[in-house]
């Protein structure tokens, strides 16, 4: 047995159950108490240059002069500690910084739970009850806040000079804005990189969703090094399109299947709803153009009598629908939905639908940042992006070398 077997043996000797180890005047506690002033009084001697007590200090310009008290909080629950003092003041600890009341690692407990929607309540709540820590919503306040200049950050970015396919789509949000509650957008954007990676490039928000404000949207992600895009999935926003082509003029436009295909079923009775989800998808399930074409006039003669508006919305919309046909399944697999942000939206809307509604449109984007920093964590390489950048390779090779010499 070596040493540190045998301390632990030791320690453990008078051990009868989990409150001897992790309660109140537990071990844990009492360790950590000896552990950090044992660490700071070394720090002071190698600040000063010689042990407590030696003799080496005799005479010296600067001295021990005593301890402060000081109370940390922890994955522990709460500890007071001993914090050396010297004479000039000129000590800085290291392993507890001055000012510091609170272990490495707690501000990212708070983070982590705010980021799944908890609220301040629950947040005091779980601390409390866990750890045995009282935290004030103020604490809380300044933890989450201290995100703000890290959502600036990233929200400024410089990004990639070339996005393959990009992603367009808003989810709406309860937030005060001047003094009253109203239903916002925010405007969410993903791009996948060459590298076949997803990212969300940025948060806007705004009133409400609109082409002139995507605009906007646009021109940042320009102005952020954005100079090319392959293909933009969109919903059927009026005048989108041309938001985009008047930013990235070489884009190609691809209008949401499913965003389409769930306005053309607002019009289906429920006992019909499946049967022209199926005929439906006997359109933009064709292999060519002209197939889908000719599914898409069996479907104006079999549905015209009862929704004619459906293959009226769809004609309207033909030349948006159909770019993804000029691709193989890898790609079309991707590019003929949003479902990309979509399903970033349905992880974001989980964690803001317990809050009812944001004090501010900061305090929204502050959560709405830390979340998705969580979902983005756990994204992996597009599907079949290998056999997708092929084809993009083939079609727009000197674009793609373009941007790689920028």
């Amino acid at each position: 047995m070596d040493k540190a077997d045998e301390l632990i043996k030791q320690l453990l000797a008078d051990y009868k159950g989990p409150e001897d180890l992790i309660g109140t005047n537990g071990l844990m506690k009492r360790l950590t108490k000896k552990l950090v002033e044992g660490a700071m009084g070394a720090e002071m001697t190698h600040h000063l240059g010689y042990e407590k007590h030696g003799t080496a200090g005799e005479g010296a310009a600067n001295a021990r002069n005593g301890t402060s008290p000081k109370t940390l909080k922890g994955d522990f629950g709460q500890v007071q500690i001993d914090v050396p003092r010297d004479r000039d003041g000129s000590f800085e600890p290291k392993i507890v910084a001055k000012h510091q009341r609170r272990f490495t690692g707690f501000d990212d407990k708070i983070l982590s739970m705010y980021a799944r929607g908890m609220s301040t309540r629950e947040i005091q709540g779980h601390l409390a009850e866990i750890y045995a820590i009282e935290v004030s919503p103020t604490l809380i306040s300044e933890v989450t806040d201290a995100v703000i200049e890290e959502v600036k950050l990233w929200q400024n970015r410089p990004l990639e000079n070339l996005y393959p396919i990009l992603f367009l789509d808003a989810l709406m949000v309860k937030m005060r804005h001047e003094g009253r509650v109203e239903n916002r957008a925010v405007y969410v954007a993903i791009g996948i990189d060459l590298e076949g990676q997803k990212d969300v490039l940025g948060l806007w928000t705004s009133a409400n969703e609109g082409s002139k404000f995507w605009l906007q949207v646009l021109t940042d992600l320009r102005n952020r090094g954005v100079k090319d895009v392959f293909v933009a999935c969109v919903d059927g926003l009026k005048g989108f399109p041309q938001a985009i082509e008047s930013v990235f003029p070489q884009a190609q436009v691809q209008l949401c299947i499913v965003h389409l295909t769930r306005a053309s079923l607002n019009y289906v009775s429920w006992k019909e709803r499946k049967a022209v989800a199926q005929d439906l998808k006997a359109i933009y399930r064709a292999e060519t153009v002209e197939t889908a074409e000719h599914e898409l006039n069996t479907f104006s003669k079999k549905w015209d009598a009862r929704y004619p508006t459906i293959s009226s919305l769809w004609k309207r919309h033909w030349e948006r629908v159909i770019p993804f046909f000029a691709y193989p399944a890898e790609i079309r697999r991707i590019v003929y939905t949003t479902n990309a942000v979509e399903s970033l939206n349905m992880s974001l809307r989980k964690i803001i639908k317990t809050r009812g509604s944001f004090p501010s449109e900061e305090a929204a984007l502050k959560l709405l940042f830390l979340a998705l920093r969580n979902v983005v964590d756990r994204w992996e390489i597009v599907q079949h992006w290998k056999a997708a950048l092929s084809r993009f390779t083939i079609l727009w090779e000197d674009r793609i070398l373009a941007a790689q010499q920028r």
